[in-house]
Formats: structure tokens, sequence, C-alpha cells
């Protein structure tokens, strides 16, 4: 009630407070109650509730999924063995930018950056052109520019590189070590998209930014160990 916000507890307290208001002075305007606190968090608890996505959804458990297009395959599918490997090599370049972060050496920008890309590869496999609507395409069209970048990236290093005379070993230090491993699984991916762009599913300039993109982990590696001043083991033939 209005009387209790106003601290009036009785009945005869509400009726005095009224006869004792002077004649000319105007009553102020009921106020609203407020919601209380716990109603707020309520209404925010189901607000945010509603927009979560639920982590498990049991539709998997009989071994399909489903494409972006909604096209349902089993999950030995060829697609989903590239997203797999698109997959982990994002978590492995996730990875090794952790240990550049603590390095210092200037490459966490551009490992950040492939990571999204590398999401975008995964869309691009996710919407096969033959199966897929215009508009799905259009949204999940990957830009060759993105080679590009990658190229420019690769040249700059390069440049502030010695020249390689030998094979190398992955070796100098945790961040080179971390992205020889992104260029490793790199590879696998690259390996799992070329028959999917072979058949028309995926388009060529995935597979080309794959290709690219494990050159750079090798540059990146070098350039990584020659920041923290460590040396790139050579292979050795074997003397025997």
């Amino acid at each position: 009630r209005a009387w209790r916000r106003r601290g009036v507890t009785s009945g005869l307290g509400l009726a005095t407070a009224r006869t004792t208001a002077r004649p000319n002075e105007r009553r102020r305007p009921r106020q609203r109650a407020t919601p209380t606190s716990t109603a707020m968090s309520d209404d925010a608890r189901d607000a945010d509730a509603a927009r979560r996505f639920k982590i498990y959804t049991k539709t998997g458990d009989e071994g399909a999924s489903c494409l972006y297009n909604m096209e349902r395959r089993d999950k030995d599918d060829g697609a989903f063995a590239a997203l797999g490997d698109v997959d982990e090599c994002n978590v492995a370049c996730g990875i090794a930018r952790e240990f550049c972060v603590d390095a210092g050496n200037g490459l966490e920008g551009e490992l950040l950056e492939i990571q999204s890309r590398l999401l975008d590869v995964g869309s691009a496999v996710a919407t096969p052109l033959t199966t897929s609507s215009d508009t799905m395409v259009k949204r999940a069209e990957f830009s060759y520019a993105h080679v590009e970048r990658l190229e420019g990236w690769i040249d700059a290093h390069d440049a502030a590189l010695p020249p390689l005379t030998n094979f190398v070993t992955p070796s100098g230090g945790k961040s080179s070590v971390f992205l020889h491993q992104a260029r490793a699984v790199c590879r696998r991916a690259e390996r799992s998209c070329v028959p999917l762009t072979r058949d028309g599913a995926v388009p060529s300039v995935v597979r080309v930014y794959l290709n690219r993109l494990s050159d750079y982990f090798f540059t990146a590696a070098r350039r990584a160990a020659a920041f923290e001043g460590r040396a790139e083991e050579i292979y050795k033939k074997a003397s025997s």
C-alpha cells in the first residue's frame, strides 16, 4: 500500500495524515511500486536462460549430426572429418599463441586473426556447395584475400630470417615447437579437405588457404626461434 511506503502503519494514521495537510498543498502523485531486487533477478535470469544455447542436445547420440545447411550425415562422413581436423588446427594455433604471448614475440595478433579465419574455413566446409542454398553459400563464402594476407605475413617474416640451407627439426623454444605442431595439424586438415574440394563440395580457396597457412606456421616458428635467440636444430643424416 502507498501509505505503508510513507511510513504510516494504521488506518487512523492515514486519516490523520490526510486531514492535517494544508488546504492549498497539492497532493504528490502516488509512486509506483518498484520491483524488488529478487523479482529483477528472476527476470534477468529468465532472459539469460532464453539467450543461452543448451550445451548438449542428445541429437547426435546415434552417431549423426547436422551441417550448417541442416543436412544430416553420419559423423564419420568426410565433411565432419575435415571439420574436426580444422578445429584441432585452431586449438594448436591457440596453444602456440599463448606461448607467443608469454615470449612477447609479436606473433599473437596474427595468430588470433588466423583462429577466426579457421572458424570461417569450418563454415565453408559445413556448407557444401552441392547441397546448400545460394543464400547459405554466400554467407559462408571464403575470400581469396585471406590467402593474400597470409602471403604478406610470410614474406615479411622470411625477409627478416637467414636463408634456409638445411632441413630443420621442430626446435627453437616452446613458441617455435608449438607453431611447428600447428603446421603439422594444418597439413592434415588440408589433406582432409582435398577430396571435398575435388568433388566440388568445398571451394578450392579453402584448400589453398590451408596450404598457405602451413607455410605461415613454418615461417612463424622460425621467426619465434630467432626472436628468442634459440638455435634451430638441423637434420643430420645417419652416419651409417
